[in-house]
């Protein structure tokens, strides 16, 4: 105690500042994230700058594909023998009158193995020739998308989106292949053995993005649905498993993730919440082989999750966060945003996008790139599909 009065004030200042700004440094997560150095969207692995569309869609664009291919989530089947579509349930009088329900099971087979992926569709009465649709990758129980609507849940507001004139379609990611670590091979993987075994073979987020992309090819043989206007949704991993095959298929005209994170939105370079390491621990059977070496190494990444974002363009592409899910990391998810943006912009397609996120609750629609982080947890809600579907209706129709 006499030692600090005798210490003179500029001394005492220099003393409370620095440890003032040590006590903000142990409060504030940000003053963890390392020094890091993204990969460049736009510059070859030979290290030549892409300056046209051409350039980016002939060299750079299926470089990066490659590359996530290969080093991240898994190489998909590129054929198998046979599909089929076989409508289960019809229901043309659903939703007291409003809609139309099909119940579709969509067969494939591959080397006398098969899987079903069991989708649920509600179509609107009300809407004059073939209507854009919603697809959900559902990752939660399936009494979230009830197809008797005796139980409803925001997770998948059928009835909100059958009001504004969209069909809204949903299967769940099991069906495919489960989410479990031991289990996950029963379903999609026996029909491919060789990609399960192999380092840079599919895993479970790329078999549920294979099963998104059946659901389209369903999509094509119904004169109900418009083909060229339909959007993938995904929540959390489903979120992570929407951006994939939004990269992989450009057939879906829209993509939207909510609260998507690690190996979703999120720089991965930031460290932020969930790592890659968390993911490969604790899901060694989302990602392939090859991304366990990247667990505490994400320098050594040739790419991040903005190359990622960056593929999906030039479709409109929306992304979420939530205040309360750090986890999920929303300022690396925004980055990530503002960092695709120069590829929409070599396509000449506008952005409304501030230098910082916005404030909770205040969504960007009118934009190629729409972007909300609202009030609240990790989930998918109401709110969020509200500007899902004003997001659609600003590029669908301009309104």
């Amino acid at each position: 105690m006499k030692l600090f009065l005798k210490l003179t004030y500029p001394v005492l200042v220099l003393l409370l500042f620095f440890s003032s700004a040590h006590a903000q440094q142990k409060d504030d997560p940000e003053a963890k994230v390392p020094a890091y150095t993204l990969p460049e969207i736009l510059k070859t692995t030979n290290g030549k700058t892409v300056n046209s569309v051409a350039d980016w869609e002939n060299t750079r664009r299926p470089e990066i594909l490659s590359l996530f291919e290969t080093e991240v989530y898994g190489k998909l089947p590129k054929e198998f023998d046979k599909i089929t579509y076989t409508v289960t349930n019809d229901v043309p009088g659903a939703m007291d009158g409003k809609a139309h329900l099909k119940q579709v099971d969509i067969k494939v087979w591959r080397a006398n193995r098969s899987v079903t992926i069991h989708l649920i569709l509600f179509t609107p009465n009300n809407h004059k020739g073939p209507a854009p649709a919603f697809v959900l990758i559902n990752n939660r129980g399936e009494s979230n998308t009830d197809p008797t609507r005796k139980k409803k849940s925001e997770f998948w507001p059928a009835e909100m989106a059958i009001d504004s004139g969209y069909a809204i379609a949903a299967f769940n990611n099991s069906d495919v292949a489960p989410d479990n670590k031991d289990t996950y091979k029963n379903g999609l993987l026996k029909l491919y053995p060789e990609l399960a075994s192999a380092p840079d073979g599919m895993k479970a987020i790329s078999a549920w993005a294979w099963g998104a992309s059946r659901v389209m090819d369903y999509f094509k043989t119904d004169k109900d649905i418009d083909f060229n206007k339909v959007g993938v949704v995904g929540h959390s991993r489903g979120g992570k498993t929407a951006l994939w095959v939004g990269a992989l298929d450009k057939r879906f005209a829209m993509v939207f993730a909510s609260c998507s994170g690690n190996t979703g939105a999120s720089i991965a370079r930031r460290r932020f919440g969930e790592k890659i390491s968390d993911i490969n621990r604790v899901f060694p059977h989302w990602f392939d082989d090859n991304y366990k070496k990247y667990s505490d190494d994400e320098a050594a990444l040739p790419v991040d999750q903005h190359m990622l974002l960056a593929l999906i363009a030039p479709r409109p592409l929306y992304t979420t966060n939530a205040t309360k899910d750090l986890w999920a990391d929303p300022k690396g998810s925004y980055l990530s945003v503002q960092l695709a943006q120069q590829v929409y912009d070599m396509y000449g397609k506008h952005s409304a996008l501030p230098p910082v996120a916005p404030p909770p609750n205040t969504p960007i629609i009118k934009s190629a790139q729409g972007y909300h982080i609202r009030e609240g947890v990790h989930n998918l809600t109401a709110y969020d599909w509200g500007n899902f579907i004003k997001f659609a209706n600003y590029h669908y129709y301009n309104k």
